[in-house]
């Protein structure tokens, strides 16, 4: 049965309506949900003893629900004389006070100021289908009309789906009136049934009467969260924005309830009603796997520990698939907690959760089976913050530590720009103080653990340092180093404390960085390691100009501020002909440069490469496990890394080359275990620099 229109335009004919309800006849057509869903925020704004005009009121039942509890000054309207007439008949004996007229919105026959309240229920929404000229006008006829029937502090209550065309002619029109805004949703739980048939979300806008006053503020107010609390916001794009959201979540709601994710992964953020906070107190991210499972292993929810968000298990799509696959559910939400929030115990966590996820269900799922949580352990982990600050040139950033596994404590520096990532990480340790007079025990503080280093690439830079041809004499004698990148001095401070033969200059451009790196991180100068605050770019060129060429070592670990260009390590400028030169014009001729190349676009990461290659003819890479990352190792001559038989041989990376080179690493890794006071189990440098290949 054609029910609906054939063109947009038809909905604001009479005659289409005229049509409509006769092959519909008697039987109520309910869009956006009936008086019970409905009841609880119209009660709020109209009063059973008021004169309440409804527009539009089709054959929906609302009008007759409302006289029943108590509303008996209820006009009604329409442009179809056959529903007005099939709704004067059908309610002439019970509901007699209650009037029916074929009427047209946009020109209506009462005087001013007639009504208290005036009622729209999909009104609005048939007839603006679209932002043509001629469909705007035609509204704001309608709401021209209904602002001069209705009384000064009347209530216009607007019952809509709210399309972005009809939320941006709300709020122009009714701000530039200077009329008091407010907007709900229609509980979800609530319309349970009927979004069957209408998954998109329907709010309430209510739009209160006053007359123009030029110095007055305007008040705009939401309540979206199925609460009675009203959220008062600062200007109509935020109340666009807000709405919005809640239809992009109703949406991805339904596509999640309806189909499978086929690889991608989605993600969406939960705000706390209770919070003015800007960050939200969940992000979820939902991600499904392949594997056909059992009807209990169909959905389950991960909470990430507090501070692990940044893992790698947690913090990628990859990771989450993976750990998705390990878990064993066919749909599994990972859950992580943010800084800005308190989160008490995890059964509170579960409780506030369990309404939400249920929402997002995989097809088919049997809602009787209660949700498992799982996590890391029986806790949500501890993050305590040590100490916030802005950098002039990364922004924000944020000293914490927090708890792994088995209890071992890492202090995280995160700029809040890539809130996700750790830009430096140490591990600490227990540290028993000299004991005082007069107590029992001796005091422990937490201290940073020197001998770890947290990153992948951190590690392979070391253990490369085994492609200098002559690194064991280095390694005695002197090995002079150029860092350009300081971070929160990892790296620098493992090479200092584990060879004692190094000569170290850290170049660094953020002076607020090495604050950190020194307050934080035990970072400490002193004549075999020193820190230059200045461009890394102006300082390589002036070391070239001295002409001196005593460097054995420079390496490149600094990362680029502009996430559009597809690399994220090194500053494009890094990689161009002239610092590449001013790099190979610091180095000894048996010298080593060692860049950390993070490049997702491959044309990009190519290109970066062949001008390496332009200044530095030879170069292994090796690729870091799981990330983006590579390392580099250039050399300023075409050799071998460790010459033997034909020297002039550099097509190939031989296998007798990585058996010279794997010698070397160990020697690296005797020295550095030389000087350690205790030696981390998991840092085995001879197995890092397998898979080395030539550029």
């Amino acid at each position: 049965m054609d029910l609906l229109p054939r063109s947009h335009t038809e909905f604001s004919s009479a005659e289409y309506w005229d049509r409509f309800f006769k092959k519909r006849g008697e039987k109520a057509f309910e869009w956006y949900g009936e008086y019970p869903e409905l009841c609880g925020v119209l009660h709020k704004y109209m009063k059973p003893q008021e004169a309440v005009l409804v527009v539009g009121c089709g054959n929906s039942r609302l009008s007759e629900d409302l006289y029943d509890v108590g509303y008996h000054g209820l006009t009604n309207v329409d442009i179809s004389e056959v529903v007005v007439r099939q709704m004067a008949e059908r309610n002439a004996e019970k509901r007699a006070e209650m009037k029916f007229l074929q009427m047209d919105v946009m020109k209506m026959d009462f005087s001013d100021s007639s009504f208290s309240a005036v009622l729209d229920k999909g009104t609005l929404d048939a007839l603006m289908p679209d932002d043509q000229s001629e469909t705007q006008e035609r509204v704001t006829r309608m709401f021209d009309e209904v602002g001069r029937v209705l009384k000064v502090g009347g209530r216009y209550v607007i019952i809509t789906l709210s399309q972005e065309h009809i939320l941006k002619k709300l709020m122009q029109y009714f701000s530039q009136e200077g009329w008091i805004t407010r907007v709900h949703k229609v509980s979800d739980s609530d319309r349970e049934t009927s979004q069957k048939e209408m998954p998109l979300p329907v709010f309430i806008f209510v739009f209160t009467k006053f007359k123009k006053m030029p110095q007055m503020n305007k008040i705009l107010e939401v309540c979206l969260d199925g609460t009675d609390t009203m959220q008062r916001l600062s200007c109509e794009e935020d109340v666009m924005k807000a709405v919005k959201e809640r239809q992009h979540y109703a949406m991805l709601r339904q596509q999640l309830q309806n189909r499978g994710l086929e690889g991608e992964t989605v993600s969406l953020e939960l705000f706390s009603s209770s919070s003015s906070s800007s960050v939200p107190k969940y992000v979820l991210h939902i991600t499904d796997t392949n594997t056909v499972r059992a009807t209990d292993r169909q959905f389950a929810v991960f909470i990430v520990p507090q501070g692990r968000e940044v893992e790698w298990l947690f913090a990628t799509d990859d990771g989450r698939r993976q750990l998705a696959e390990t878990a064993g559910f066919r749909r599994l939400v990972v859950v992580s907690l943010q800084r800005e929030h308190p989160y008490e115990t995890m059964a509170d966590i579960q409780k506030e959760l369990s309404a939400k996820v249920m929402e997002l269900a995989p097809p088919g799922f049997n809602r009787k089976i209660q949700v498992p949580f799982l996590s890391v352990g029986e806790n949500i982990g501890t993050r305590t913050v040590c100490y916030e600050g802005t950098s002039d040139f990364s922004g924000p950033y944020v000293v914490e530590d927090v708890e792994g596994e088995e209890g071992v404590i890492f202090r995280n520096l995160i700029f809040m720009s890539n809130r996700n990532a750790v830009q430096s990480q140490a591990r600490m340790v227990q540290e028993t103080l000299p004991k005082k007079r007069g107590r029992r025990r001796a005091g422990k503080k937490l201290v940073v653990d020197c001998g770890y280093l947290a990153c992948q690439h951190h590690r392979v830079m070391v253990a490369g340092l085994g492609c200098l041809p002559n690194v064991r004499q280095l390694l005695d004698t002197r090995l002079d180093v150029v860092l350009v990148g300081l971070g929160g001095g990892g790296l620098p401070l493992f090479l200092h404390k584990h060879f004692s033969k190094i000569q170290m200059d850290v170049v660094e451009l953020d002076q607020s960085i090495l604050q950190v790196a020194e307050g934080w991180f035990g970072f400490q100068q002193d004549d075999r390691m020193r820190v230059h605050i200045a461009d890394g770019l102006a300082y390589l060129e002036e070391r070239a100009k001295q002409g001196s060429r005593s460097c054995h070592v420079v390496i490149l670990d600094v990362d680029s501020k502009d996430v559009t260009l597809g690399m994220s390590f090194p500053p494009q400028p890094f990689v161009q002909k002239e610092c590449l030169t001013n790099v190979r014009d610091v180095l000894h001729d048996d010298g080593l440069f060692i860049l950390n190349l993070s490049c997702r676009n491959t044309t990009l990461r190519a290109s970066a490469i062949e001008t390496v290659r332009s200044v530095f003819p030879r170069i292994l890479s090796k690729k870091i496990e799981d990330e983006v990352n590579e390392i580099l190792f250039c050399f300023p001559r075409e050799k071998d890394v460790h010459e033997s038989g034909d020297a002039g041989r550099a097509a190939e990376f031989s296998l007798e080359e990585l058996v010279h080179l794997k010698k070397a690493v160990g020697v690296v890794e005797k020295v550095a275990k030389g000087c350690a006071q205790k030696w981390d189990q998991t840092l085995e440098l001879t197995e890092l620099l397998e898979g080395l290949k030539l550029a």
